[in-house]
């Protein structure tokens, strides 16, 4: 069976910070996960983090034990992306494959 690897990764810092929210706001995890996408045209976009629900675009994918939706047409922008949570840096990082 052939591995595949996801197409994004999140710190064990960031998958903690994201477990603290969800649990603290009572969000109900069986149904809500991390979007993860781009706003804005695909070169010039910026990346967006959210709590949110799955539609029949995305794919889902666990990610370091976080439920993580990433519609289809922003796969190929988030390839290889780094989140993470840095509170010195204002909260959540994002980091662009090199």
């Amino acid at each position: 069976m052939d591995l595949i690897e996801p197409p994004v990764s999140i710190t064990d810092r960031a998958k903690e910070e994201i477990w603290d929210t969800l649990t603290s706001n009572k969000i109900p995890t069986d149904t809500y996960g991390l979007r993860v996408g781009i706003r804005g045209g695909a070169c010039s976009g910026e990346f967006v983090l959210g709590f949110d629900v799955a539609n029949e675009n995305d794919q889902t994918y666990s990610i370091n034990s976080v439920k993580v939706f990433i519609d289809k047409r922003h796969l190929l922008y988030v390839l290889g992306v780094a989140i993470d949570f840095d509170p010195s840096e204002g909260g959540y990082t994002i980091q662009k494959p090199k």
